[in-house]
């Protein structure tokens, strides 16, 4: 099977700068399932073009592929050595892994730069609906362009599907466009060729950054890529935008929210909070676009204020809103950081007070320990400020057990989210006390729960 990147940047043969291929070498790369070979069939100052060829060996193929996978004879007589799919993207990662990461030695300016780039696969398998290359390509840039393959010009009643020629074409950086290969070549095909894990969300994850958090089949990709259930609900809150973009309860019929919005109410609560505690270095965990963050940087009490968050593309919406590029005398102030806190992360350490606003409910329940070892046990801020829902108090709501926002893993009653809070302050050297936020019910409660640590 063969892949085909073509430049007009002038000068073309800048093409080998950035991908750290020399255009007059041809290397050959053996692989666990065959061999790939990198060479350039034309390379000129107007136009250069990289061919990545992939020779499948379907003898070694078939010694790997699991009996109980397909049919019987499909270790044997299957589309793998033809067809560009997973193997492909394997041999992507493998041939130009460097340019992926977005680095250049001898031309780190170039690796930055957008070029006019162009894709040719002659053979791609594309299981789906017909217009799925469209649907994957285009929102990020891509000018996408298909062709049928007959499965046998001498039989045309046996169809076309699933092989298509895909031409793309676009201005953008190599680092993108390789990790979008990468990532929506297996998606296309819908299947992958080998075992699949828990390192297949880092992976979605690595080089889905700054791009699938923002794309309209973000849910349709993960689905594909990752192929089970519990691989994509692990991978959901991570490229999901954790801000709310409804106020709590509108998403359900209950009784109108009295007073100011609650989210606007819930973030003036969490910002006193951490004045009073006389913290001067804070970070905001989940910051999402930065609304806790402008609500302290006029505070000369706050020497220092990080954002974290999982999405790129929020960073560069807080980014805007902080007005960062505007005024430059904040960035001795204010830093937004991309990170998760699933991982111990060594920026985060020797803070006065770390705020996470309607972020827990986002992770799946069985994360949560890492949350608190790496929050209380690694970064182990002063203070710390955490909300999250009362689900107690859906039943205002009409539909007690719908959570508020589709993107909720759980929801806590004040029972629950008290006996977590206070196990992990015992386990970790910290007290906790709890407070309500917004409306707060007779029988169910506040509408929205609030527990402050003290180290």
């Amino acid at each position: 099977m063969l892949l085909t990147l073509s430049t007009t940047h002038q000068p073309a043969t800048d093409l080998g700068f950035v991908l750290m291929k020399h255009p007059e070498r041809v290397l050959e790369r053996e692989l666990p399932f065959g061999k790939a070979t990198v060479f350039y069939p034309e390379a000129s100052a107007r136009r250069c073009t990289v061919a990545l060829l992939l020779e499948v060996d379907p003898v070694a193929l078939s010694r790997t592929t699991r009996a109980a996978e397909g049919k019987p004879l499909e270790p044997y007589v299957n589309d793998r050595p033809y067809a560009a799919g997973s193997f492909m993207a394997v041999a992507l990662r493998d041939a130009f892994g460097t340019a992926m990461t977005g680095t250049s030695r001898e031309r780190p300016e170039l690796a930055d730069t957008p070029l006019a780039l162009s894709v040719e696969v002659p053979c791609i398998a594309a299981r789906g609906p017909a217009d799925l290359p469209g649907r994957l390509f285009g929102p990020l840039g891509y000018a996408v362009q298909t062709e049928a393959i007959p499965l046998d010009p001498l039989y045309p009643e046996w169809g076309e599907r699933p092989y298509l020629k895909l031409r793309l074409s676009g201005t953008m950086k190599i680092a993108q466009l390789l990790k979008h290969l990468y990532v929506l070549l297996p998606v296309l095909d819908g299947r992958k060729h080998y075992y699949l894990n828990d390192t297949e969300v880092d992976k979605l994850l690595r080089h889905g950054e700054g791009w699938l958090a923002t794309h309209p089949e973000r849910e349709l990709i993960a689905a594909r890529y990752l192929r089970f259930r519990e691989l994509v609900r692990q991978a959901t809150p991570h490229f999901t935008v954790q801000e709310e973009t409804v106020q709590d309860g509108e998403q359900a019929a209950g009784p109108p929210e009295t007073g100011p919005r609650l989210h606007d109410a819930r973030l003036d609560a969490v910002a006193q909070v951490l004045r009073d505690s006389g913290a001067r270095r804070v970070l905001d965990l989940g910051c999402g676009e930065g609304k806790l963050l402008r609500r302290l940087l006029p505070a000369p009490q706050f020497r220092e204020l990080v954002g974290l968050d999982i999405s790129a593309r929020t960073l560069e919406i807080a980014a805007e809103n902080l007005k960062l590029q505007e005024r430059p005398e904040l960035s001795a102030r204010v830093k937004l950081l991309h990170g998760s806190l699933a991982y111990p992360d060594s920026r985060l350490k020797g803070f006065d007070a770390a705020a996470l606003v309607e972020v827990i409910e986002h992770l799946e329940p069985h994360r949560l320990d890492a949350l608190s070892a790496n929050l209380f046990g690694f970064a182990r801020p002063a203070t710390v400020v955490l909300t999250t829902p009362n689900a107690e108090y859906n039943e205002t709501f009409g539909n007690p057990r719908d959570l508020r926002h589709r993107d909720h893993r759980f929801e806590w009653t004040r029972a629950e989210f008290q006996a977590w809070a206070t196990a992990a302050a015992g386990k970790y050297g910290y007290s906790v006390r709890f407070g309500p936020l917004g409306n707060v019910h007779p029988e169910y409660g506040p509408i929205t729960q609030m527990a402050v640590f003290t180290r």
